[in-house]
């Protein structure tokens, strides 16, 4: 497969081809299920329930935010 660029968090990564946004979470987090987390393409929140169908596409940005206890 060909390796797709995109920007994590900021930093420029290669993903395969075919590779969903639930690829990318469980890649960052390191959990299959993480809890607490939010995912912005192009600054667009995508939805928990649309992460497993959202391809990832070359050229974005993703940002996968976890949120944080405290003030």
């Amino acid at each position: 497969m060909t390796p797709i660029t995109v920007f994590v968090n900021g930093e420029t990564a290669a993903w395969p081809e075919g590779s969903t946004i639930a690829d990318v979470v469980v890649q960052v987090t390191a959990e299959v299920e993480p809890k607490g987390i939010a995912v912005a393409v192009d600054r667009e929140v995508i939805p928990r329930s649309e992460w497993g169908c959202t391809p990832v596409r070359g050229g974005t940005s993703i940002e996968v935010v976890t949120a944080a206890a405290g003030g």
